[in-house]
């Protein structure tokens, strides 16, 4: 087996996978500026610190959701009641999150499916077609970028990424 060296100091800005395939990626600054219907925070490869992340750029007085949806999926039941204890779900209540059972989720389109059609900003793994939705449009990326995102209903410049992450809480 080869070992693969990555220089991940010469990653500038946030990578997203791109609709509907996983190995199709981009820069954030080639897809700035596309709308997204809704938002998808979780599956099991997700994290509680990556729904802290979330949560802390939707907790500002100011925050507003820009989409549709707002989806927020904790990876396990520990991971959610721990969450909850923290008072992490709560801002995921006051911006009008639909909060599933933790799991897969929309991950697998098992549990919940986006509207046909949509445009979605996801944390999950996969983002094959009609996986989370009929006809649906899929980017994978951060939990950060997700909360980002849902802020402003599109895909946000690399400058306002970096704004409002720098703004959270």
């Amino acid at each position: 087996m080869r070992a693969l060296s990555l220089d991940l100091s010469a990653i500038a800005e946030p990578i997203l996978a791109l609709p509907n395939h996983p190995d199709l990626v981009a820069p954030l600054s080639e897809v700035a500026g596309r709308a997204v219907d809704e938002v998808f925070i979780g599956s099991c490869m997700a994290t509680a610190e990556h729904l802290r992340q979330a949560a802390r750029i939707l907790s500002r007085t100011d925050a507003r959701l820009g989409i549709r949806r707002l989806w927020i999926c904790a990876p396990t039941r520990m991971d959610h009641d721990l969450l909850v204890r923290e008072g992490m779900m709560a801002i995921f209540g006051k911006m009008g999150a639909r909060v599933e059972m933790p799991g897969c989720s929309l991950c697998m389109g098992n549990q919940a499916r986006v509207e046909d059609g949509a445009v979605v900003l996801s944390t999950s793994t996969r983002n094959f077609d009609n996986r989370m939705g009929k006809d649906a449009r899929v980017y994978l990326g951060s939990a950060m970028l997700a909360a980002v995102t849902a802020r402003l209903g599109r895909l946000p410049t690399v400058a306002e990424y970096r704004n409002m992450i720098s703004l959270s809480p």
